[in-house]
């Protein structure tokens, strides 16, 4: 009988042990390390704001876990597209760590991370100009005149897409690059996002195309398919 209670026990023990260790409140080292994720190497504050610092196009993460339940909110930072179809908000390629301690740190519930979510490659022919006013137009402004309302949150002015002159002297591979994969990845600023974990290549490709038409101009010549080299 004895020894019937103490297994009982032991397993109620351990099956509650880790739920317990998973609502234990963050280190101070680990919440200031989050809060660095966020404001500093990933492009989170492009739109949401932290303590007063960041963009003006979603909701504050201050708060967030008294406005949503901790499974949304780790479901949203791991897949947002099909967390809330439509939403202008990539999916953010970062280590499974990391991504954890973020999800932590916003009041999430690490089971319902989605660890397997990927863009979907577009089926039918993108809409460049669509596809523009979804996820571009918020900060290079809806003719891309770098004039979006979000335009002004931010450390350093977005790109003027209207701006021929500028324009011209980057390839379309360059601005591929820079929508795939963020800002950081070409040397501009890290609250530039990146778009690859959202959107195909299909689609990126369509949103360099509609890019061409806002400036009127071309990249340079020695980047353009049969150019001589």
């Amino acid at each position: 009988m004895h020894r019937a209670l103490l297994r009982a026990s032991l397993f109620l023990t351990a099956s509650v042990l880790p739920a317990v260790a998973a609502a234990q409140p963050l280190s101070a080292f680990a919440t200031q390390k989050a809060e660095r994720l966020l404001r500093d190497k990933h492009s989170c504050l492009g739109c949401h704001q932290l303590k007063g610092e960041g963009g003006v196009l979603a909701p504050k993460l201050d708060d967030v876990r008294t406005r949503r339940d901790a499974a949304y909110i780790a479901m949203m930072v791991s897949d947002p597209q099909h967390t809330k179809p439509g939403a202008s908000m990539p999916r953010t390629r970062m280590p499974a760590a990391e991504r954890t301690l973020i999800v932590r740190y916003l009041g999430g519930d690490t089971t319902k991370i989605v660890r397997t979510a990927t863009a979907n490659p577009t089926s039918a022919p993108a809409d460049g100009k669509q596809l523009y006013a979804q996820w571009c137009a918020g900060c290079h402004g809806p003719t891309g005149k770098g004039d979006g309302p979000n335009a002004k949150a931010l450390p350093v002015p977005p790109a003027r897409h209207a701006d021929a002159k500028a324009m011209s002297a980057r390839s379309d591979d360059a601005l591929f690059d820079t929508i795939e994969a963020g800002g950081a990845i070409m040397n501009k600023h890290h609250r530039m996002p990146a778009f690859g974990g959202a959107l195909g290549s299909t689609e990126i490709r369509a949103l360099v195309g509609y890019i061409r038409t806002l400036c009127q101009c071309q990249g340079p010549a020695w980047s353009r398919d049969g150019a001589a080299r």
